[in-house]
């Protein structure tokens, strides 16, 4: 059973508030064939850790508006890998060079990617110059 259409909308907010800080790398999995426990990962990451603390904070406070409190959290007092459960999502804000050593992609690699909008994408080619889908500039 696919990711619930709830949690693909907080993986969405979860990802639009980690690009409006800045965020590298946004990804959005489908975690829910492999997973009880929750049904998507949204993965991002920082350059160093006073930015990966700031993605976290704008994460919990866009699902908070969305009605969503994170059941748990981790690693924030690091700044390293801080992982944010809200229970349909589990979110990873991790440190670039973290991102690169534990690849959580390639662990998860067999998880279908969760589309994200065009506009929170970072990290897969594309640009604001590239036309959007109704051929005008994003």
């Amino acid at each position: 059973m696919p990711a619930t259409e709830r949690a693909v909308e907080l993986a969405i907010l979860a990802a639009r508030a980690a690009a409006d800080l800045k965020a590298e790398e946004i990804i959005a999995l489908d975690v829910s064939e492999q997973l009880v426990l929750t049904d998507a990962f949204v993965i991002a990451s920082g350059t160093n850790e006073r930015q990966v603390g700031a993605i976290v904070d704008a994460v919990e406070e866009s699902l908070h508006k969305a009605g969503s409190k994170a059941v748990r959290r981790e690693g924030k007092s690091e700044g390293r890998w801080v992982l944010l459960d809200f229970g349909d999502i589990v979110v990873h804000v991790q440190h670039a060079e973290d991102r690169v050593y534990y690849a959580l992609e390639k662990l998860w690699k067999d998880c279908p990617a969760i589309e994200l909008p065009a506009d929170i994408r970072s990290g897969d080619g594309t640009t604001a110059d590239e036309p959007g889908e109704d051929g005008t500039a994003l």
